[in-house]
């Protein structure tokens, strides 16, 4: 697990130091100017919203499936979250990190992960339909690799729904641990997705719309004067290329895209890339709480266990039969 991410951090860094070298400094530099306290200010008070929306949604996702997760710890892990991913390689060393400190507060580690799964997947999902509906305003030339984005996020999802399936039918015969495991990831997903699909999808749409914001902050600060409509499909196609988990802290993939897709849309590649540059700075800026979060509950020490499973969250249906 541990190669796998530093191999995806690896890559992301790869993809960063080529656009490095292909675009001149000053595209890199500029970005740094431009951020004032204003934009600190905005992207402190952008990212509190976005942080709560997507912690609520993680409190949806738990509490429906039987996990006790009060709202002001779930905002308080999310910061912490938020601020590893954006420091560390990857992208989602922070939800690994929330999914396992949850899962020693609730006594249920596997459920834990579940819970964190599908909630960056409900998150992931929504991103990925809503640049699906925006590829018809995008230029002719961005619907190549407009698609492709897309697809992959599909893709991935369609891919695990057909292994899903697959497995269960095959292993509905013995029963073995692993199918008893993947029964339970499908129960959950019901019950924590599909049951409270009109609140998640809510509050997924919520925090996207924050950082589509947020992108639209940083245009403005980098003198982009094209209207809203027009940026909009492209800055949420470099959302779309910096969730994919080959980053560092986000940066690489997210810059590559939105120099083409600036460039596509005959707003230039360099004006886009120092656009990203500077979304980069503010969403880090966004993700500083985290730190302090980090910092406190460094001092306080481990974990404390013992709000375990069902202690004032919903009762889940019973995954498998007695003895089973």
């Amino acid at each position: 697990m541990r190669a796998r991410a530093w191999l995806r951090g690896l890559a992301g860094a790869l993809v960063l130091a080529g656009v490095v070298w292909w675009y001149p400094p000053e595209v890199f530099t500029d970005a740094f100017v431009l951020v004032d306290a204003g934009a600190v200010g905005l992207a402190l008070g952008v990212g509190a919203v976005t942080t709560v929306l997507s912690a609520a949604r993680w409190r949806v996702v738990a509490l429906a499936v039987g996990l006790r997760l009060p709202l002001g710890r779930a905002v308080a892990d999310y910061y912490r979250a938020v601020f590893l991913n954006a420091v560390l390689p990857a992208g989602v060393v922070g939800d690994v990190h929330r999914a396992l400190c949850h899962g020693r507060y609730a006594g249920d580690l596997p459920r834990s992960v579940r819970a964190v799964v599908l909630e960056r997947l409900a998150g992931q999902a929504v991103l990925a339909l809503t640049a699906a509906a925006l590829l018809f305003a995008l230029p002719a030339a961005l619907l190549g690799p407009g698609l492709r984005a897309v697809g992959v996020s599909v893709g991935v999802v369609a891919v695990l729904a057909a292994g899903a399936a697959l497995g269960l039918a095959v292993g509905r015969r013995r029963r073995p641990r692993w199918w008893r495991a993947l029964r339970a990831a499908v129960a959950d997903a019901r019950t924590g997705l599909w049951s409270r699909r009109t609140q998640v999808l809510a509050l997924s749409a919520g925090a996207l719309a924050g950082y589509v914001v947020l992108f639209l902050a940083a245009a403005r600060l980098s003198g982009v004067g094209a209207p809203w409509p027009q940026l909009v499909p492209l800055l949420v196609l470099a959302l779309l290329a910096m969730s994919l988990p080959v980053n560092v802290g986000g940066w690489g993939p997210r810059e590559a895209v939105a120099g083409l897709a600036f460039a596509a849309a005959g707003l230039g590649a360099e004006q886009g890339v120092t656009v990203s540059v500077v979304y980069g700075l503010l969403a880090l800026v966004a993700a500083l709480p985290g730190a302090l979060v980090l910092a406190v509950r460094a001092l306080q020490g481990r974990e404390v266990p013992g709000e375990g499973v069902d202690q004032g969250g919903e009762q889940p249906p019973a995954l498998v039969g007695r003895g089973q």
